[in-house]
Protein backbone atom coordinates (compact mmCIF):
# COMPACT_ATOMS: atom_id res chain seq x y z
CA UNK A 1 0.00 0.00 0.00
CA UNK A 2 1.89 3.08 -1.32
CA UNK A 3 1.19 6.91 -1.65
CA UNK A 4 2.45 8.50 -4.74
CA UNK A 5 2.85 12.04 -5.15
CA UNK A 6 4.21 12.69 -9.00
CA UNK A 7 5.27 16.31 -9.62
CA UNK A 8 2.04 18.06 -7.94
CA UNK A 9 1.93 21.96 -9.09
CA UNK A 10 -1.13 23.60 -7.96
CA UNK A 11 -1.93 27.65 -7.64
CA UNK A 12 -4.93 29.10 -5.42
CA UNK A 13 -5.90 32.30 -7.64
CA UNK A 14 -2.15 34.26 -9.06
CA UNK A 15 -0.73 32.54 -5.87
CA UNK A 16 1.52 29.15 -6.85
CA UNK A 17 1.44 27.12 -3.42
CA UNK A 18 3.64 24.26 -4.61
CA UNK A 19 5.52 23.16 -8.24
CA UNK A 20 7.07 20.05 -8.98
CA UNK A 21 6.07 18.14 -6.13
CA UNK A 22 7.57 14.38 -4.93
CA UNK A 23 6.85 12.07 -2.48
CA UNK A 24 6.15 8.68 -1.07
CA UNK A 25 4.16 7.06 1.74
CA UNK A 26 4.41 3.26 2.34
CA UNK A 27 2.95 1.05 4.64
CA UNK A 28 4.00 1.67 8.26
CA UNK A 29 4.69 5.07 7.17
CA UNK A 30 4.20 8.69 8.02
CA UNK A 31 4.27 11.93 6.41
CA UNK A 32 3.99 14.95 8.71
CA UNK A 33 3.41 18.01 6.27
CA UNK A 34 4.97 21.55 7.61
CA UNK A 35 4.72 25.23 6.71
CA UNK A 36 3.22 29.16 7.66
CA UNK A 37 -0.23 29.46 7.88
CA UNK A 38 -1.55 29.71 3.76
CA UNK A 39 1.44 27.77 2.42
CA UNK A 40 -0.82 25.20 1.02
CA UNK A 41 -1.20 22.28 3.58
CA UNK A 42 -4.74 21.96 3.39
CA UNK A 43 -4.61 22.36 -0.51
CA UNK A 44 -2.17 19.61 -0.32
CA UNK A 45 -4.59 17.23 1.50
CA UNK A 46 -6.90 17.84 -0.67
CA UNK A 47 -5.19 16.74 -3.90
CA UNK A 48 -4.43 13.51 -1.47
CA UNK A 49 -7.72 13.13 -1.00
CA UNK A 50 -8.98 13.44 -4.63
CA UNK A 51 -10.89 16.58 -3.13
CA UNK A 52 -9.14 18.68 -5.97
CA UNK A 53 -7.18 18.56 -9.12
CA UNK A 54 -3.34 19.44 -9.57
CA UNK A 55 -2.42 21.70 -12.08
CA UNK A 56 0.17 18.62 -13.35
CA UNK A 57 1.40 15.98 -11.58
CA UNK A 58 -0.86 13.29 -10.05
CA UNK A 59 -1.85 11.37 -6.85
CA UNK A 60 -1.30 7.25 -7.66
CA UNK A 61 -2.09 4.59 -4.50
CA UNK A 62 -0.92 1.37 -5.19
CA UNK A 63 0.73 2.51 -8.56
CA UNK A 64 -3.04 3.67 -10.09
CA UNK A 65 -3.44 7.30 -10.58
CA UNK A 66 -6.31 7.87 -7.98
CA UNK A 67 -8.51 9.80 -10.79
CA UNK A 68 -8.77 5.96 -12.16
CA UNK A 69 -9.62 3.93 -9.32
CA UNK A 70 -12.04 6.37 -7.13
CA UNK A 71 -14.16 3.98 -5.54
CA UNK A 72 -11.23 1.72 -4.69
CA UNK A 73 -9.19 4.76 -3.12
CA UNK A 74 -12.13 6.02 -1.22
CA UNK A 75 -12.80 2.78 0.21
CA UNK A 76 -9.17 2.41 1.34
CA UNK A 77 -8.84 6.02 2.58
CA UNK A 78 -10.27 7.48 5.39
CA UNK A 79 -9.86 11.86 5.87
CA UNK A 80 -10.53 13.55 8.55
CA UNK A 81 -10.20 17.39 7.98
CA UNK A 82 -9.74 20.53 10.18
CA UNK A 83 -12.93 21.61 9.85
CA UNK A 84 -15.68 19.98 12.41
CA UNK A 85 -18.57 18.39 10.48
CA UNK A 86 -20.79 17.97 13.58
CA UNK A 87 -24.41 18.23 14.40
CA UNK A 88 -24.81 20.18 17.34
CA UNK A 89 -28.27 18.84 18.13
CA UNK A 90 -27.52 15.15 17.72
CA UNK A 91 -25.22 13.06 20.65
CA UNK A 92 -21.72 12.48 20.52
CA UNK A 93 -23.16 8.85 19.59
CA UNK A 94 -25.46 9.45 17.04
CA UNK A 95 -23.05 12.60 15.48
CA UNK A 96 -20.11 8.83 14.72
CA UNK A 97 -22.90 6.99 13.45
CA UNK A 98 -24.08 9.46 10.99
CA UNK A 99 -20.62 10.75 10.03
CA UNK A 100 -19.82 6.84 9.41
CA UNK A 101 -23.07 6.59 7.46
CA UNK A 102 -22.02 9.26 5.45
CA UNK A 103 -18.51 7.96 4.67
CA UNK A 104 -20.00 4.73 3.34
CA UNK A 105 -19.02 2.64 6.32
CA UNK A 106 -21.36 0.54 8.34
CA UNK A 107 -21.35 1.65 11.79
CA UNK A 108 -23.66 -0.35 14.69
CA UNK A 109 -23.81 1.40 18.11
CA UNK A 110 -21.51 -0.98 20.03
CA UNK A 111 -18.80 0.19 17.44
CA UNK A 112 -19.77 3.69 17.78
CA UNK A 113 -19.48 3.81 21.88
CA UNK A 114 -16.12 1.94 21.78
CA UNK A 115 -14.61 4.48 19.76
CA UNK A 116 -15.70 6.85 21.97
CA UNK A 117 -14.76 5.49 24.71
CA UNK A 118 -10.80 5.03 23.03
CA UNK A 119 -11.27 8.89 22.49
CA UNK A 120 -11.91 9.56 26.51
CA UNK A 121 -15.67 10.38 25.64
CA UNK A 122 -17.79 7.13 27.06
CA UNK A 123 -19.47 8.89 29.73
CA UNK A 124 -20.46 11.89 27.31
CA UNK A 125 -21.76 9.62 24.25
CA UNK A 126 -25.78 10.52 25.12
CA UNK A 127 -25.31 13.63 25.60
CA UNK A 128 -25.63 16.62 22.81
CA UNK A 129 -22.31 17.53 20.88
CA UNK A 130 -23.61 21.43 21.39
CA UNK A 131 -22.78 20.69 25.30
CA UNK A 132 -19.03 19.47 24.70
CA UNK A 133 -16.36 21.94 24.65
CA UNK A 134 -14.24 22.42 21.61
CA UNK A 135 -11.89 19.48 22.59
CA UNK A 136 -14.40 17.55 23.16
CA UNK A 137 -16.28 18.07 20.21
CA UNK A 138 -12.70 17.15 17.98
CA UNK A 139 -12.48 13.90 19.97
CA UNK A 140 -15.78 12.97 18.82
CA UNK A 141 -14.91 14.04 15.34
CA UNK A 142 -11.70 11.73 15.47
CA UNK A 143 -13.84 8.52 17.01
CA UNK A 144 -14.12 7.44 13.36
CA UNK A 145 -10.63 6.81 13.31
CA UNK A 146 -11.52 4.13 15.55
CA UNK A 147 -14.13 2.54 13.72
CA UNK A 148 -13.17 -0.93 12.27
CA UNK A 149 -11.85 -2.14 9.67
CA UNK A 150 -9.69 0.52 10.50
CA UNK A 151 -8.28 2.36 6.83
CA UNK A 152 -5.01 1.60 5.49
CA UNK A 153 -4.63 5.28 4.50
CA UNK A 154 -5.63 7.95 6.82
CA UNK A 155 -5.55 11.53 5.76
CA UNK A 156 -5.70 13.94 8.77
CA UNK A 157 -5.77 18.04 9.11
CA UNK A 158 -4.47 19.17 11.88
CA UNK A 159 -5.81 16.35 14.42
CA UNK A 160 -4.19 17.29 17.49
CA UNK A 161 -5.70 21.18 17.65
CA UNK A 162 -7.73 21.92 20.52
CA UNK A 163 -6.57 18.53 22.63
CA UNK A 164 -5.62 18.82 25.68
CA UNK A 165 -1.82 17.08 27.19
CA UNK A 166 -3.68 13.90 28.08
CA UNK A 167 -5.79 13.72 24.59
CA UNK A 168 -2.87 14.12 22.24
CA UNK A 169 -1.05 11.53 23.82
CA UNK A 170 -4.01 9.24 23.91
CA UNK A 171 -4.51 9.73 19.63
CA UNK A 172 -0.59 9.86 18.86
CA UNK A 173 -0.47 6.35 20.52
CA UNK A 174 -3.46 5.12 18.73
CA UNK A 175 -1.67 6.61 15.46
CA UNK A 176 1.01 4.70 16.28
CA UNK A 177 -0.33 1.32 16.68
CA UNK A 178 -2.08 1.73 12.95
CA UNK A 179 1.39 2.65 11.62
CA UNK A 180 2.62 -0.43 13.31
CA UNK A 181 0.19 -2.54 11.75
CA UNK A 182 0.83 -1.18 8.91
CA UNK A 183 -1.51 1.56 7.70
CA UNK A 184 0.26 5.06 6.29
CA UNK A 185 -0.64 7.93 8.06
CA UNK A 186 -0.51 11.55 6.46
CA UNK A 187 -1.02 14.73 8.68
CA UNK A 188 -0.71 18.32 9.45
CA UNK A 189 0.30 19.98 12.72
CA UNK A 190 1.43 23.14 14.04
CA UNK A 191 2.05 21.25 17.30
CA UNK A 192 5.90 19.95 17.51
CA UNK A 193 4.13 16.17 17.93
CA UNK A 194 5.99 13.28 15.85
CA UNK A 195 4.43 10.06 14.93
CA UNK A 196 6.61 6.84 15.74
CA UNK A 197 7.03 5.25 12.62
CA UNK A 198 8.64 2.39 10.36
CA UNK A 199 9.91 5.78 8.74
CA UNK A 200 8.92 9.53 9.86
CA UNK A 201 9.09 11.50 6.59
CA UNK A 202 8.81 15.73 6.83
CA UNK A 203 7.64 17.86 4.21
CA UNK A 204 8.13 21.46 4.77
CA UNK A 205 5.85 23.17 1.64
CA UNK A 206 8.65 25.23 -0.38
CA UNK A 207 11.25 22.76 0.61
CA UNK A 208 12.98 19.05 0.02
CA UNK A 209 11.06 16.02 1.24
CA UNK A 210 13.45 14.74 4.21
CA UNK A 211 12.84 11.30 5.48
CA UNK A 212 14.42 9.80 8.60
CA UNK A 213 14.14 6.20 10.08
CA UNK A 214 12.53 5.50 13.27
Amino acid sequence: MTLQACGLSYARGRRQLFTGLDFEVGAGEALRVAGRNGSGKTSLLGLLCGLADPQHGEVRWQGRAIRRQRDVFHRDLLYIGHRQGLKDDLTALENVRTSAALAGRACTTAQALSALQQMGLGARAQLPVRSLSQGQRRRVLLARLAIPPVAPLLILDEPFTALDTESVDVLSSWLEQQLAEGASVVYTTHQPQRLQARRHHEIVLGQDLAGEGG
